[in-house]
């Protein structure tokens, strides 16, 4: 029995080694691929005015980190994150902890509606604000807009700026059969992406998941991935320690 790991190879690897360290087998099958931005000097271009925005919110730790490829340095007036993730990347990248804000350690879960109960009064009408986010592998903006929608009802100047896209893996005929035997062997998934379900469904369109079992790192996606058909699916918040009780309480 394993823990499959359904993030981008380099997320898995990392969550792999700490879920060793935890006694855990894990199976890497990732459902997204990270890939380089849809136009790279239009990232560069939104870098050089990210210095004059009273705020740059960063919808995850890829962002991040494309972003300050893009401009190493650049310095923000306040960076904000929907989750301890995109935070540590934000420190990773060298801004200041003063300057970040994101959900209480005590949230319910980490997203845009937790978020904005910490940033709500930060920005007035006129502020400007660079959200930074993926884009799927035409180059469209994907992710959710609720956050944009309260922020244009404040008045808030909102730019958008793709930092790099998620497109479908590829798997390996091995990896395929790996996946058929995690969902009968009473292996536990684990799916942080919704898009990620959508992938799994074509990877393995006519795969029976009615013996799987799953963690979630967010209500919506625990709902896409029971759409699928996983027989046992819990939401849990993000942080290693919520997902690993979770794997212990799925039946």
């Amino acid at each position: 029995m394993a823990v499959v790991l359904t993030r981008p190879q380099a997320e898995a690897e990392r969550w792999a080694a700490r879920l060793r360290e935890r006694g855990l087998e894990p199976l890497l099958l990732p459902l997204l691929q990270i890939g380089p931005p849809p136009d790279p000097q239009a990232l560069r271009a939104a870098c050089t005015r990210a210095g004059d925005c009273a705020a740059v919110m960063f919808v995850s730790a890829n962002a991040v980190q494309a972003f300050f490829a893009a401009a190493p340095g650049v310095q923000l007036a306040r960076a904000w994150a929907p989750g301890p993730a995109t935070r540590d990347a934000l420190l990773a990248a060298g801004v200041p902890a003063e300057r970040i804000d994101a959900p209480a350690a005590e949230s319910a879960q980490f997203d845009s509606e937790s978020l904005w109960q910490q940033v709500q009064g930060q920005l007035r009408a006129g502020d400007r604000l660079l959200l930074v986010r993926g884009g799927d592998g035409a180059g469209r903006e994907q992710g959710r807009d609720w956050l944009l929608q309260q922020l244009a009802a404040r008045g808030v100047q909102v730019e958008t700026v793709l930092a790099y896209t998620r497109q479908p893996p590829a798997w390996t005929q091995a990896q395929q059969a790996a996946a058929r035997r995690a969902a009968a062997d009473g292996s536990t998934w684990i799916f942080s992406s919704s898009e990620a379900a959508t992938h799994l469904a074509t990877l393995l369109p006519a795969q029976d998941w009615s013996r799987a079992r799953a963690v979630a790192t967010h209500p919506r996606i625990a709902a896409a991935v029971r759409a699928l058909g996983f027989g046992a699916v819990r939401a849990a918040r993000p942080g290693l320690e919520d997902v690993l009780a979770s794997i212990e309480s799925v039946a």
